[in-house]
């Protein structure tokens, strides 16, 4: 995974700024309690969702289990369809190998569906540097995008943004990208979205270059599935002369049937949506349809190391459809941003980590940002069990060592050692009770401390229970 986030605080220095920002929280807040409502009616719809989750469960461990095998079968498919398969192993490698496809086709500008995968190599800015201008067509990357801005959120990248800041944004920098936004633009939703409609029009019509992911990979055809609500990705994807899909090898499941089980439950647990407005299958190309070139970019980039991963590997099965952070009460209040990853809330602390390492100060907190309610995992459509990852991940970043781990360790040490000599226990809670008057609301230092920076310590009681129960009970 790239560096471009890791130059950001830790997550609890991130968060800490974010809670801060009443705009931000309202934005959140109405938009994630509206998604998680409509989706939660969407699911109720559906008396086997049990089923359904558990089936997908079953093929995405089925096939991280034989991966390999089914993307030798992936490639010999696309191949066969008249596509061109690439293998990178890591960001470097797959930026050289976009950018040197683009220079191929002797063309300056490039049109984009909506992709994680491109965003986690960061895709847009190695293109830039070679002198590529990479245009995102999905509304909320169009306003991350012209904001300057870095996406928030899976599904909606700008829920951080109200329709004045995008009205604003819009009326600012449309022209320097392309056609400029009308003059009297308001915040409506229609008018905003027409004047992104009219701003992407041209580029449509004049790409000649077409990059996006894909949702899911078939092994046994070859084909690639992107589903989307806008319709641009269909432009993207039909219009261009030339499709370069930069997927990530874990997008893979066997079967044309196995493909039905996901088209199922990705559309009702991102956008609460029965089934996608669009959903969009190529199988290579043909002469007289579509792109008369494809390329397939398939990114490792971390994924074989966290497959590796007994416990961490089940991150691998998300399909990205962002329910998780919809119900997440830490993401609902610190936003996207703090995970200092293009993945953010429940899913992003457990694959940024395992993508990237703990090395960084960043991806060693992100394990700690959750309270491990749980909700993640109830609303997983793969069953990802979030809390586990996390727990596992924490044991992972505590063995690193480090001051706050090493001042931990030595205090379950000492308290190990009061807990197994009863006397010892006993006079020092006859000794804290007698001086509870003296004891302070807050802990000093930056370790201790930090835990009742929003809580008070518990008041001591007047006497230990022990001495109470002498007392009263005989």
């Amino acid at each position: 995974m790239s560096g471009t986030y890791l130059g950001m605080p830790s997550f609890p220095k991130a968060a800490h700024e974010a809670v801060g920002n009443t705009t931000l929280r309202a934005n959140l807040r109405h938009a994630t309690h509206t998604i998680r409502d409509k989706r939660a009616k969407a699911v109720a719809e559906l008396d086997d969702w049990a089923l359904l989750r558990e089936a997908g469960k079953q093929i995405k461990d089925h096939t991280l289990s034989h991966l390999d095998t089914y993307l030798v079968q992936l490639e010999e498919a696309v191949t066969a369809a008249g596509g061109v398969v690439h293998w990178a192993t890591d960001a470097d490698e797959a930026n050289q190998i976009v950018t040197r496809l683009v220079k191929e086709t002797g063309e300056s500008e490039v049109v984009k569906v909506k992709s994680m995968a491109t965003q986690e190599i960061e895709l847009n800015e190695a293109l830039e540097e070679a002198g590529i201008a990479a245009y995102e067509t999905d509304l909320a990357e169009l306003i991350v995008q012209l904001g300057h801005d870095r996406p928030s959120h899976i599904l909606v990248p700008a829920i951080h943004r109200n329709r004045g800041e995008i009205r604003d944004i819009f009326a600012k920098e449309m022209g320097d990208w392309g056609r400029p936004a009308p003059e009297g633009l308001t915040d409506t939703p229609a008018e905003l979205a027409e004047a992104a409609r009219l701003h992407l029009r041209e580029k449509f019509l004049r790409a000649k270059v077409g990059i996006s992911g894909a949702n899911f990979m078939v092994a046994e055809t070859g084909t690639l599935v992107v589903v989307e609500s806008e319709g641009n990705g269909r432009m993207c994807l039909t219009l261009p002369e030339t499709l370069i899909s930069v997927v990530g090898i874990e997008k893979i499941v066997p079967t044309w049937r196995d493909l039905e089980v996901f088209l199922q439950t990705l559309p009702r647990s991102s956008t609460a949506e029965r089934m996608n407005p669009y959903t969009s299958m190529w199988t290579g190309t043909t002469d007289t349809d579509g792109p008369q070139t494809f390329h397939l970019v398939l990114i490792d980039n971390g994924r074989t190391d966290t497959l590796a991963d007994e416990v961490g590997r089940q991150a691998l099965r998300c399909i990205r459809c962002s329910a998780c952070l919809n119900v997440c009460p830490v993401y609902e209040r610190a936003g996207g941003h703090a995970y200092g990853s293009v993945y953010p809330g429940p899913i992003g602390a457990i694959l940024s980590p395992q993508l990237r390492g703990t090395a960084s100060e960043i991806d060693a907190s992100l394990p700690y940002a959750s309270s491990l309610c749980g909700a993640c995992y109830e609303v997983c459509p793969v069953a990802i069990d979030i809390p586990e990852v996390l727990v596992h991940l924490r044991e992972k970043v505590a063995d690193q060592g480090g001051k706050g781990h090493r001042l931990e360790k030595a205090a379950i040490r000492a308290a190990g050692w009061v807990l197994d000599h009863p006397g010892a226990l006993a006079a020092g809670e006859r000794v804290a009770a007698k001086t509870r008057k003296l004891h302070p609301k807050k802990l000093p230092g930056p370790g201790a401390g930090q835990w009742t920076n929003s809580r008070d310590l518990p008041r001591m009681p007047a006497e230990p229970f022990r001495d109470w129960w002498k007392k009263n009970r005989t």
